[in-house]
């Protein structure tokens, strides 16, 4: 445990000493938030937005955006950076198991979401009153699982993929994928033809619900945690099948 504390501790100095980290998972969420709050306000349309105002439909999907951030772009590329510089090598050599480094990027990556969520719930209140969630207790259990199952996904793409630069270029990628086909870009209802269909193959599509659920008050849906669990489950096995030291 001590060891765990002290790897965290280290762990999170060196996520937040990349400027990446900071764009994706805390500034650019906020700063689209406000974008969007400024076009579309927060009256609400019965044909869009499940029937609830923008910002109010937007804040938990871009809690899930901030969760991908993390997953997609900081974790595999803080992951195989340090494979590159030879750091995993050495917690190799030190009788570190994987699922100590394993464990160590899902915390850190749980704590950076819980600010940059907190951030832009904050800001989302107080600059546009929103409303606050209607099931906070389901919220967080929404939370937490989306937070694990992306980091999941994070530590999954740092073990495949060689090098820092083809994380960090995979994650931006996969990054806009999930903008504007998970529920944080453009509503669902107005994308259509293979858009409709390659956005069930998106994880936000089905974090992005799940959050919505609590939020807004249509409760808690098993399907979308469901899938939200299997992405995780399925990152989690390749994982364990392929994760490299070296």
């Amino acid at each position: 445990m001590i060891t765990l504390r002290k790897m965290v501790a280290v762990e999170l100095k060196l996520f937040l000493r990349e400027p990446l980290t900071v764009v994706f998972a805390i500034a650019l969420p906020v700063i689209t938030l406000f974008v969007l709050g400024g076009v579309f306000g927060n009256t609400p349309d019965p044909a869009y937005y499940r029937g609830a105002g923008p910002i109010d439909f937007y804040v938990p999907a871009y809690i899930g955006l901030v969760l991908a951030s993390i997953g997609v772009v900081s974790i595999p590329t803080h992951l195989a950076g340090n494979r590159e510089r030879g750091v995993l090598r050495r917690f190799r050599a030190s009788s570190a198991p994987a699922s100590l480094v394993v464990g160590t990027e899902v915390l850190v990556s749980l704590l950076i979401a819980v600010v940059s969520g907190g951030v832009l719930v904050a800001s989302a209140l107080l600059a546009y009153g929103a409303h606050s969630p209607a099931d906070p207790l389901l919220l967080v259990g929404a939370f937490a699982l989306s937070a694990v199952s992306f980091a999941a996904l994070g530590v999954m793409l740092g073990s495949i993929i060689p090098t820092a630069r083809a994380a960090q270029a995979a994650g931006m990628l996969l990054w806009f994928v999930m903008l504007f086909l998970g529920g944080a870009g453009p509503p669902p209802e107005v994308l259509t033809g293979v858009l409709r269909v390659l956005r069930r193959f998106v994880p936000l599509s089905y974090a992005a619900n799940l959050l919505q659920g609590p939020w807004l008050g249509l409760g808690w849906s098993w399907g979308d945690a469901g899938m939200v669990a299997a992405f995780g489950a399925v990152a989690g096995l390749v994982t364990a099948r392929f994760f490299k030291w070296e």
